[in-house]
């Protein structure tokens, strides 16, 4: 296993993990472009511009992009985040030149205007089927709740009236603000050939012009609030809590997720045992996420109406116990022992070794093996538990509730 990098001229840096023994090569863009990003006049333009770099490039029609893909029996995929926007394909290793030549193509899409009215009504109906299904945008409605006018608040999708008012000069603006090589990383994972990867970047990518492009990364205060949405079409209460936690940039980061998985991993956990395996609810979990300058403690509960309000006042419980009376040794062994073992078995894929390798370079500029990650899990120790539960306790929360409770009270 090596780690190889690589910057052009222009700024576009290209990394791998190269691993001879794989049987895959996972390819991937990493673009500096999310939903914290844009602005209200913009808000949806990531995801929806992630949607218009299959439609066809100057070189390759939509079709030929698509049937090409098929050709090379590529798992390929795109997504976009509050952060980033991710194109990737996996392939076979002899066909990692074919693909990259393609990524790396759609990567400077066309962006006609026709095809822009055409996804307009897929990017709509996308909201309207996410506002239509469980959880209904709690945690959507949740995120700007608690993050306010910070720009992590903002929906990854946008809003029905954002995305209408959006036009093609105001997606090519956005496109010549973020999609700068200096704000892009080129990752490959798995059995990669670094010199072909860089020399066919260097002839794919090498004229594309650079140009400035920055962030905003201000920390977000802790928020405290409680609040619930009528929802007839719910069966169930569906409840989203949400704190602060260590930035992406803290390497308490790591005694952040033990501490999520001692109170709320789905199998195991204190919110397990307490309500799924008890049956009082058939979802309950917690889980730590990390952006650049801010970070979050998710807590979600699922369970019947009529159990709702007793649930939501015996989490609160647990969670003000939890800051206060910390953990055991024994919990902290099994939730490390959880978390190293999950580690270990994602990286035995290439593709997901890749989003790893991606995400902490485009967040933090660095590179952690497997064995440093869960060495770094192994060494978070009991203080560091019980010193992130008074840090970033859990009871201060933005709380929503969606369902079809029309009362619904905070704990006292």
């Amino acid at each position: 296993m090596e780690f190889r990098e690589h910057i052009l001229e222009n700024g576009l840096e290209v990394i791998a993990e190269c691993n001879p023994a794989a049987y895959s090569t996972a390819i991937a863009f990493f673009v500096k472009a999310g939903s914290r990003d844009e602005n209200d006049a913009n808000s949806g333009v990531s995801h929806f511009l992630e949607h218009m770099a299959f439609k066809g490039t100057p070189h390759r029609t939509a079709a030929e992009v698509n049937r090409e893909l098929d050709e090379m029996g590529s798992h390929c995929n795109a997504f976009t985040s509050e952060e980033q926007t991710v194109y990737y394909a996996t392939v076979l290793p002899d066909l990692q030149t074919r693909a990259v030549a393609l990524l790396c193509d759609i990567m400077r899409p066309s962006l006609r205007e026709d095809d822009f009215e055409t996804e307009k009504k897929v990017i709509i109906e996308e909201i309207y089927k996410y506002d239509d299904q469980p959880p209904f945008g709690a945690h959507e409605k949740c995120m700007a709740s608690h993050f306010g006018e910070h720009p992590l608040a903002r929906n990854i999708l946008g809003s029905v009236e954002s995305v209408t008012a959006l036009t093609p000069s105001a997606m090519r603006a956005y496109f010549e603000q973020r999609y700068s090589p200096g704000g892009m990383v080129l990752a490959a994972a798995g059995n990669v050939d670094f010199e072909a990867l860089v020399q066919e970047a260097e002839k794919q990518c090498g004229q594309w012009r650079a140009f400035p492009t920055s962030r905003q990364t201000p920390p977000t205060p802790a928020h405290q609030s409680f609040d619930f949405l009528a929802h007839d079409k719910a069966a169930q209460q569906y409840t989203v809590q949400l704190s602060n936690g260590p930035a992406a940039e803290d390497e308490a980061r790591y005694a952040s997720r033990i501490m999520a998985t001692i109170f709320g991993d789905d199998c195991g956990s204190r919110l397990y045992w307490e309500f799924v395996e008890s049956g009082l609810a058939e979802y309950a979990s917690c889980g730590a996420y990390e952006y650049q300058g801010a970070g979050l403690l998710m807590t979600f509960l699922c369970c019947a109406p009529q159990d709702t309000q007793e649930n939501i006042r015996r989490l609160h419980e647990m969670q003000v116990a939890f800051s206060q009376t910390g953990v055991s040794q024994d919990e902290l062994r099994r939730a490390i022992a959880k978390t190293s073992a999950h580690v270990v078995l994602q990286s035995e894929r290439p593709g997901n070794r890749l989003f790893s390798l991606g995400s902490n370079w485009i967040q933090r500029r660095k590179y952690r093996t497997v064995k440093e990650t869960v060495q770094a899990y192994q060494a978070v120790t009991k203080n560091d538990i019980e010193a992130m539960a008074r840090r970033f306790p859990l009871a201060v929360n933005t709380t929503l509730s969606v369902g079809p409770l029309t009362e619904l009270a905070a704990p006292a």
